[in-house]
């Protein structure tokens, strides 16, 4: 990896894209830390220093925007309203038949669902940045601190209408700085960004782990959550490597003179074929509950059974439910994403065909039965990948949200796996030494 970032530095082209990239990186993390107006900046730093890594329900949100939400900066809401949006406009895609026609134009149509995901982010950010501050002006923010119910101390409509204002226009602006990154960078810009969100919280919450740690003055915990997340790190790398090639055989056809197709060719089906999607979704309907318990008044008891059961992620009825719910969503997500029939279709269309497969409905079965049989230990490894990280390093005294999770190191390899793929592949095309050398 180091290498072909050093022979990228030697190719002027692919040097111009790599500095615009860390260009835009520079302002998306300055972004991060420029505070809205109306909000008490000095509180709000106590209150964080209060909170000590104990970022409650808003954890993951406050991961993906590198820790701009809880120091409710202009960047707050970070790039989390244009993956949900993107997640939505994804999902409708299979139950909205327009949505589906406009994903089969090609180039056209992609550029309209970009289009309605980006007005969808725009809403979305309008939603989450009032209820941001809702929460930052009843103190919920940060429950525990002595000084949250003064981090908004002008609740003036004009006052929270100018926040709300803020942070949809950052989220507007980080939506942007992605986009310059995949026209004139290198990777995807969102994906870019949300690398570097996750990475910017590393230093502090590995610091935190050797804080507190007791054995030779923390070194010994800090060495030992090192060796987890390496372990960890080679695990994610092998499973996201992984696929099952099914083999595909075309047919020769003779067109005039000349003879056509005859090739052989593979589907790659990956092990993970859902990627991080079904850990997004599981903590965000966990997220649910606790919300709607928090902002819930009086004692009733099935807010004390939420607040008992549903709130910590060592909970050993939190950890039954968020395994299940990966299981289920990474299956869920598996079958929307992936249409056996379409592509069973397409290579009957093309002449393409399974060597002792039958063309038509008996590919489309064989492909399904395949991609049911890889989804099991996909799915079980992603439930492996999320829990791990909660069960075994809160003894060091990390959180549920510790970077070495299951979320985080899932991105983290995915983008950093899929930026040096494009690199090596334009170091290719500009230094191709041909058959002889």
């Amino acid at each position: 990896m180091l290498t072909a970032f050093a022979r990228a530095f030697r190719t002027p082209d692919l040097r111009k894209k790599l500095l615009f990239t860390l260009a835009i990186i520079v302002v998306y993390r300055v972004g991060t830390h420029i505070p809205i107006p109306g909000v008490n900046y000095k509180a709000v730093q106590t209150c964080v220093n209060e909170a000590s890594g104990n970022q409650g329900l808003f954890g993951l949100v406050n991961m993906f925007s590198g820790g701009a939400l809880l120091q409710i900066t202009i960047f707050a809401l970070g790039i989390m309203p244009y993956i949900t949006a993107s997640i939505i406009l994804q999902l409708l895609t299979v139950v909205i038949p327009r949505l589906e026609a406009l994903k089969k134009e090609g180039q056209a149509g992609t550029a309209k669902i970009t289009q309605y995901t980006r007005y969808l982010t725009v809403a979305l950010a309008i939603l989450q940045g009032t209820g941001l501050v809702a929460t930052a002006r009843s103190g919920a923010l940060f429950s525990g601190c002595t000084v949250a119910s003064s981090i908004v101390p002008d609740q003036a409509i004009f006052t929270t209408i100018t926040m709300v204002v803020c942070m949809t226009a950052g989220t507007a602006v980080v939506m942007w700085l992605g986009e310059l990154i995949t026209d004139r960078g290198i990777g995807n810009g969102m994906s870019i960004l949300m690398f570097i969100s996750i990475a910017a919280t590393f230093p502090s919450a590995l610091w935190a782990i050797k804080k507190q740690g007791t054995l030779a003055g923390g070194w010994i915990e800090f060495g030992t959550v090192i060796a987890v997340g390496l372990v960890m790190v080679a695990l994610v790398v092998f499973v996201e490597q992984a696929q099952r090639r099914v083999p595909v055989q075309y047919a020769k056809r003779m067109i005039g003179r000349r003879s056509y197709g005859g090739t052989s060719t593979y589907i790659p089906l990956k092990v993970n074929q859902a990627g991080v999607i079904p850990v997004i979704f599981a903590s965000s309907l966990l997220y649910i509950p606790a919300l709607v318990a928090q902002f819930a008044g009086g004692n009733s008891s099935w807010k004390t059974w939420i607040e008992t059961n549903l709130t910590k992620g060592n909970h050993p009825t939190y950890i039954t439910l968020y395994f299940l719910l990966i299981v289920f969503f990474a299956f869920f997500y598996v079958a929307i994403s992936f249409n056996p029939e379409e592509v069973a279709d397409n290579m009957k269309k093309y002449g393409g065909f399974i060597p002792g497969i039958r063309a038509g409905r008996p590919t489309a079965e064989y492909l399904s039965y395949v991609l049911n049989r890889i989804t099991w230990p996909g799915s079980l490894y992603l439930g492996l990948i999320a829990l791990v990280p909660t069960m075994a390093l809160v003894g060091f005294g990390a959180s549920q949200n510790f970077p070495f999770g299951g979320t985080s190191i899932l991105i983290i390899v995915g983008v950093g796996l899929e930026t040096v793929k494009q690199i090596e592949s334009q170091l290719q095309q500009r230094n191709y030494e041909g058959f002889l050398r």
